[in-house]
């Protein structure tokens, strides 16, 4: 073949229109995600990006708006314990699933309703 794939540059997940402040409260503020600028040629779409460590998440605008309910990204995490504690002190609900041999795994709605799974590997 004469092309490779590298790395996923990005994941997106839909929000609906003017929710970005919402956005905020939930990645930054519950996930501890670090917003990132946009290009000026974008921010007339709407929506905010993070970043966490090497990988970025963008949230983008999308109406009509529906949520992934089954789609999700996987965010794999040092301290998942630590991480449902955090969860409950935000009062955040998560739902626990043991159905992957070899991780403890939750599963995590952001306020869009988008689902989003929190592994860490034994």
């Amino acid at each position: 073949m004469s092309f490779t794939f590298k790395r996923i540059d990005h994941v997106q997940l839909a929000a609906p229109k003017d929710s970005e402040d919402e956005a905020r409260e939930f990645f930054a503020g519950v996930l501890g995600f670090q917003e990132m600028d946009k290009p000026e040629t974008l921010k007339a779409n709407g929506g905010v990006w993070f970043a966490f460590g090497n990988q970025q998440l963008h949230v983008g605008v999308e109406e009509p708006f529906y949520p992934a309910e089954k789609a999700h990204p996987a965010f794999e995490i040092k301290g998942l314990d630590a991480f449902k504690h955090h969860l409950d002190e935000k009062r955040v609900t998560y739902a626990v699933d043991d159905k992957l041999p070899g991780a403890n795994r939750i599963y995590v709605h952001d306020p869009f309703g988008n689902r989003l799974e929190v592994l860490e590997w034994l």
